[in-house]
């Protein structure tokens, strides 16, 4: 164990709290992003695991250096966000999106994706890719919000190794794509980058699901890798945003199953058993 690992362990549990609190509170004062609401332990590993990594010991000496150094606050937010996700890299979840997509978006005039708070270009480029082997894309919204300028950036900007196209190539096969993922991809100088006529379907914007409200309406909205942070107060406001989002028989994916006590779980209904995607049926 090393010695800021030591120092954090003796910090009394009710000075830690009081820490944390006040860091909270800084992060919403001064750059607008709250995490209070967020769910405390994976928030904790979080903050932990970056202050490790800086060499810092207290959560009052992290508050000190992001406010004060632009590098640190850009790294604490972005670790603290949804991390990037890979082409294809969750094979599962892309297969799901095909599913999804097959239940509410075919025969719909001009279909609108949600990726809510999106993991980046790896993300929304999976589901170009699976709605353009549906022969869903032609006439199909992609939005994909993500929580700071910062990723809008990066996503707006994104390129994948070439290399990464092999990698990605199992995953694709696994969600049932039948083709070659360099196909969909303009190749140059060992990058790579999504067709001009797939990424012209995607929308990137910011948008911050604590505090803004509803944009327009949707057919599918996804939200599977950022909801596991929120705690049960932010879950039901986010739950409740994306009902006021969807339409009528639309479809939401989210991190886990429904509990038949939430307010709206009965407005929805699992489209495969077991599964964390829903119809909303009122």
């Amino acid at each position: 164990m090393g010695a800021n690992e030591e120092l954090r362990r003796s910090t009394a549990p009710e000075l830690e709290e009081l820490e944390l609190e006040l860091l909270l509170e800084a992060l919403v004062r001064r750059f607008g992003f709250d995490f209070r609401l967020h769910d405390r332990a994976p928030l904790k590993r979080k903050l932990f695991g970056f202050m490790q990594q800086r060499g810092l010991s207290t959560l009052s000496q992290l508050q000190d250096h992001v406010l004060h150094d632009p590098a640190t606050a850009g790294g604490l937010l972005r670790t603290l966000h949804v991390p990037p996700a890979g082409l294809f890299d969750d094979a599962a979840e892309a297969l799901m999106l095909r599913e999804a997509a097959e239940h509410s978006l075919r025969g719909a005039a001009l279909p609108r994706i949600w990726l809510a708070d999106c993991a980046g270009a790896g993300q929304a480029w999976t589901l170009a890719i699976i709605l353009a082997e549906m022969g869903l894309l032609s006439h199909a919204e992609i939005h994909a919000t993500v929580a700071s300028d910062e990723m809008l950036d990066e996503a707006a900007s994104a390129w994948l190794p070439e290399a990464d196209l092999e990698r990605a190539q199992e995953g694709y096969q696994q969600s049932g794509g039948k083709g070659r993922l360099a196909d969909y991809f303009n190749l140059q100088g060992g990058r790579a980058m999504l067709v001009p006529s797939l990424r012209s379907h995607i929308t990137w914007a910011q948008y911050n699901l604590v505090t803004d409200a509803s944009f327009n309406e949707f057919n599918l909205i996804a939200c599977q890798r950022a909801l596991p942070d929120f705690g049960p107060l932010l879950r039901q406001r986010v739950l409740q945003l994306f009902h006021d989002s969807l339409v009528p028989f639309g479809t939401l994916g989210l991190d886990r199953e429904l509990d038949p006590a939430e307010p709206l779980a009965a407005a929805y209904q699992a489209i495969v058993p077991g599964q964390c995607w829903y119809k909303r049926i009122s």
